[in-house]
């Protein structure tokens, strides 16, 4: 059974950073577009950041261009997303998903994923 297994959230200030990590076990990220998606309460569950594991372009959503990073380490299996001068808008519970084919023109919609992890609660404070 595939499991995406996110870590490294927690809380920190307005301004600070976080690093979080996608795992994958009894799975490949090779060939895969991987996303990062964020669920705040009472709303929509949105996508951040989505990469094509064997390299090429990233993309992101526009209220974190600029502050936020998708990188993957094929060595490792893991994607990451470094989130920098976090504000109190990006609380939120964070997902990873992945689907084994390039990400393309849909790489921000949840119906494109076939695998999703549990995810990981980040809670920025002002």
């Amino acid at each position: 059974q595939v499991q995406l297994v996110e870590s490294g959230g927690g809380s920190v200030q307005a301004g600070g950073s976080l690093r979080l990590s996608c795992a994958a076990s009894r799975y490949i990220f090779s060939n895969n577009c991987v996303g990062w998606f964020r669920q705040a309460p009472g709303k929509k569950r949105e996508g951040v950041a989505a990469i094509y594991a064997d390299g090429g372009s990233e993309y992101y959503a526009d209220s974190v261009k600029g502050r936020f990073t998708i990188s993957r380490d094929n060595a490792r299996n893991t994607v990451y997303l470094q989130m920098n001068s976090l504000k109190p808008e990006d609380t939120s519970m964070y997902y990873c998903a992945a689907v084994p084919r390039r990400c393309y023109y849909d790489y921000m919609s949840l119906s494109t994923y076939n695998y999703w992890g549990q995810g990981t609660q980040v809670t920025v404070s002002s």
